[in-house]
């Protein structure tokens, strides 16, 4: 089965975005090899305001990429080189974690993240840490008044020369 992998920077506090959902802060370490980490995947997860803010950049549809949108705002007409998943997000990531394929590049925002690692959708969490305080933002898991917890265990870590921290960690269920 293929892999849902929440791949993501983050400020030293907490942070994915600043608080108007800004990535300037985001620094772009030349000994990461971007190239190969976009390999692994062939297909982009994102929710709609991550997909708004990187449309404005000239994100978007990537080449060879899939990219699935979940809104309920959107409209699929509106996006032909788009998969937009209104309704049962959760079932149509478990229809196409069936799907032959590469690793689920879930990509954005905090609350999609929640919604998928709450209902035992996300394999592994991958966090970039920036050496950048924010203060303030969006956080990488949004309050939600559930407070279930999550277990993880490091799998990988990795320090790099511009102060970034590299950190993968399994996600471990407890059983439902």
């Amino acid at each position: 089965m293929r892999r849902v992998r929440y791949v993501v920077a983050m400020s030293l506090d907490g942070y994915i975005a600043g608080p108007n959902g800004e990535a300037d802060w985001i620094i772009m370490d030349p000994d990461i090899d971007f190239g190969a980490l976009f390999d692994r995947f062939d297909t982009f997860l994102m929710g709609r305001r991550t997909f708004e803010g990187m449309a404005g950049a000239g994100g978007g549809a990537q080449s060879g990429v899939r990219t699935i949108v979940f809104s309920r705002t959107l409209r699929q007409q509106d996006y032909p080189n788009l998969t937009i998943v209104s309704e049962n997000p959760q079932r149509a990531l478990t229809d196409l974690r069936a799907k032959p394929g590469k690793d689920i590049w879930l990509f954005g925002g905090g609350s999609l993240f929640r919604s998928l690692l709450e209902a035992r959708q996300v394999d592994s969490v991958e966090v970039a840490v920036m050496p950048v305080l924010l203060g303030e933002g969006i956080s990488l898991l949004p309050p939600n008044p559930s407070s279930e917890r999550f277990k993880l265990k490091l799998t990988s870590s990795r320090t790099f020369k511009t102060g970034i921290v590299s950190l993968e960690y399994a996600v471990e269920y407890e059983p439902a």
